[in-house]
């Protein structure tokens, strides 16, 4: 059982809760906008669900929510900063305009943060430098739930990558994981017994489909030691070159014993440097009509790349209301109350 809740309606029940915690008004925004376009998008994962963790994060002060972090160093092209245990939307919303800034002045810009925290989905912050004509590549260490490749004791995060390119048609968004963490978190939430094969792995590094275990043990790497080999690429472009705290030195949202500390990645290519805006619109699409005049393989009825999925959902759910599971939504409105907050009305009713 699920309810559909409108897109504005919600936007606006996340923003008035996190005023409700004390966010700051301009964060409060950034926080529902981020949350509620992976909503839209059908990352479920990465969406209002994350308030559950998000909000005892700010109620038990494990991140500071006044503050927006400082710029460590600043050289040409290239720019570090420190989130300060900023909320991590906070923290990416900076850093994505210093690197659009960047890249109008060197063609390139590249920003890498430290002591952030999680910033929801990359794909917010790529599509946003997307938005200024460039090429957004964005890229974020997380909490070790990953073992390295023929091991048994996590070290990596989902350590996600994404590519986003203006004027869209084309959108990657991938975890180096199987799936995203959010996805078991999302099955326990719900509390489905099982999960499909290849997500997990139990504590001894056993495939398994137990949503308990999963819950208890590690995600798979995507493709074995070649998403391990990713993950560990991730931790060096983020971490390493970040100065920031690396693997297991991280916290995470599960995790109340000290700061999350993540590292986030932050590169605009602004296309005008190569070529005209509109040649490379005519380029990349004549790029994506070769993918999809591809024939359909047997069982498929059409050739999809990457966001075709993600934008239909968008319009679906414009259109209908976005669903929330029934539990997760009596968890949302339980923990509103606490705050005074009323949750929205929910037209679409169960489904």
């Amino acid at each position: 059982m699920s309810v559909r809740i409108a897109a504005g309606e919600l936007r606006a029940f996340v923003y008035r809760l996190m005023r409700a915690l004390r966010v700051p008004h301009e964060a409060s925004a950034i926080m529902a906008d981020s949350l509620v376009a992976a909503d839209l998008r059908g990352v479920d994962s990465h969406g209002v669900q994350l308030l559950t963790f998000y909000v005892p994060q700010i109620e038990e002060r494990r991140i500071d929510i006044a503050a927006t972090g400082r710029i460590v160093t600043e050289s040409g092209a290239t720019l570090n900063y420190d989130g300060g245990n900023a909320l991590g939307q906070v923290v990416s919303d900076i850093c994505a305009a210093h690197a659009v800034r960047l890249a109008r002045n060197f063609g390139l810009g590249l920003v890498t943060a430290r002591e952030s925290n999680h910033f929801g989905a990359a794909a917010w912050w790529a599509e946003k430098i997307a938005r200024e004509g460039m090429i957004g590549i964005v890229m974020c260490t997380a909490s070790a739930i990953v073992a390295p490749w023929q091991g048994r004791d996590p070290r990596w995060g989902t350590n996600p990558i994404c590519v986003a390119v203006p004027g869209g048609g084309w959108l990657l968004d991938m975890a180096t994981t199987t799936v995203a963490m959010g996805k078991i978190y999302k099955a326990g939430v719900n509390k489905w017994e099982e999960i499909p094969p290849g997500w997990a792995m139990d504590s001894e590094g056993v495939p398994t489909t137990s949503t308990a275990e999963a819950l208890k043990g590690m995600l798979m790497p995507l493709g074995g030691y070649k998403g391990s080999g990713l993950a560990m690429m991730v931790e060096m472009l983020c971490g390493v070159l970040s100065g920031g705290a690396l693997s297991t030195e991280q916290g995470g949202l599960r995790i109340k014993d000290r700061p999350f500390r993540v590292n986030q990645f932050f590169l605009a290519i602004d296309v005008s440097r190569w070529m005209p805006p509109e040649e490379f619109e005519r380029r990349k699409s004549k790029l994506v009509a070769m993918a999809k005049s591809s024939r359909p393989a047997r069982g498929f009825d059409e050739v999809l790349v990457a966001g075709d999925p993600e934008w239909r959902t968008e319009s679906e759910r414009l259109r209908d209301g976005i669903p929330v599971s029934a539990s997760l939504w009596n968890e949302l409105a339980t923990m509103a109350a606490r705050f005074g907050v009323d949750p929205p009305h929910a037209p679409g009713g169960a489904s």
